[in-house]
């Protein structure tokens, strides 16, 4: 019997991904789905996207890779594991530390995955042409092109969609980082992930701000991850409290899902593996950030690309609800600051300390 060409390229090629670092490897095509289109559509139009303005704007490209390439007929989805060695939520309780996502903590994971990624495209193009089927055509993407990231992942049996929207993998929990390329291969297709949440409801019941109004949807105006990394400006004060100690991103709603206990660590990528300033940072030292004090702090790291300002806000936000007076000096100096987030924050967590202090039995 003739191997089928493509299927052995399949073959060859998840095998070359796992060298590569990819633990979760998948096919899916590259049309258009009717389902997910529909799922995008409702989303945008109720406004769930705050201010991220580009998931709109791009809708057309979006809604699938064919409109965001014509000539594609597949998408290899691929995952890279950042399964934590500790709990993520153990710092929830330490009020005078920052909490940092467990995917920022190491390497910024858009290089790692996308160094990856052409790599393996590049290992692609040249097996394609070595087996006669011509010349592969491939792009590369994770994250910040318009793709349904998650959606796709699914499609190619890498997990399901969760309640909380994240892919959920039986391997691999909640922990992965997604990549796709795009080919013009028409590659054997794998088999969709079947939904495994059942009647849980412990990502849902872990949102600190209340941000899926229904499971399976996530409004970003409210998730802790989009306040503290999109979004520009004051904080509404309605979230600030519920932010408590969070200072980058969220792992709540990631953390608590029952399917992490089937996480290894042993698939994590050296360069996710956490850096010890970033594990658990003193507020007081983040407070002190200036520009080029925040810039070589984060060198490297994902938390670069939001600035200083809006770190600092953030912090100052996490020490209004640290309850510690020692803080206070810090904060005041921040209350002139020339950016008018930080000084919002810094005022509004000034008042908080000193309500804290004067109240009767407040722990210093």
């Amino acid at each position: 019997m003739v191997n089928n060409p493509l299927s052995e390229l399949t073959k060859n090629l998840e095998a070359q991904a796992r060298a590569l670092g990819f633990c979760a490897f998948g096919i899916a095509s590259a049309e258009e789905d009717p389902d997910r289109a529909a799922r995008l559509d409702s989303w945008l139009e109720a406004g769930m996207y705050g201010s991220m303005e580009w998931m709109a704007d791009r809708a057309h490209h979006r809604r699938s890779p064919q409109g965001l390439w014509p000539e594609a007929r597949r998408v290899i989805a691929l995952g890279m594991s950042y399964a934590p060695a500790c709990d993520p939520l153990q710092l929830a309780e330490v009020p005078d530390v920052g909490r940092i996502s467990v995917y920022s903590q190491g390497a910024d994971y858009h290089d790692v995955v996308k160094k990856a990624l052409k790599h393996l495209a590049r290992w692609l193009v040249e097996e394609a042409r070595r087996h006669g089927l011509g010349e592969a055509g491939v792009k590369v993407f994770t994250d910040t092109a318009p793709v349904m990231e998650k959606p796709l992942a699914a499609a190619a049996g890498l997990g399901w969609q969760g309640k909380h929207t994240n892919v959920v993998s039986r391997e691999h929990g909640s922990w992965l980082f997604l990549g796709e390329i795009y080919t013009t291969l028409e590659l054997p297709l794998s088999t969709p992930a079947r939904d495994r949440c059942g009647s849980c409801r412990a990502c849902q019941d872990a949102c600190p701000t209340a941000a899926f109004p229904a499971p399976y949807r996530l409004d970003a105006r409210r998730c802790v991850s989009y306040l503290t990394i999109e979004h520009k400006g004051p904080v509404p004060e309605e979230f600030r409290e519920a932010l408590g100690n969070r200072i980058y991103g969220c792992d709540d709603c990631l953390a608590v899902c029952p399917w992490n206990k089937f996480a290894e660590t042993a698939h994590t990528i050296k360069a996710f593996l956490p850096r010890a300033e970033l594990t658990a940072p003193q507020l007081g030292d983040l407070l002190t950030l200036d520009d080029a004090g925040f810039r070589k702090l984060f060198s490297g790291s994902p938390i670069k690309r939001i600035g200083r300002n809006r770190f600092v806000r953030n912090c100052l936000y996490a020490a209004g609800n640290s309850g510690r007076a020692e803080l206070l000096p810090l904060v005041e100096a921040l209350c002139s600051d020339e950016d008018e987030g930080v000084a919002d924050a810094a005022l509004w967590a000034l008042e908080r300390l000193k309500e804290d202090k004067g109240s009767p039995g407040a722990l210093r």
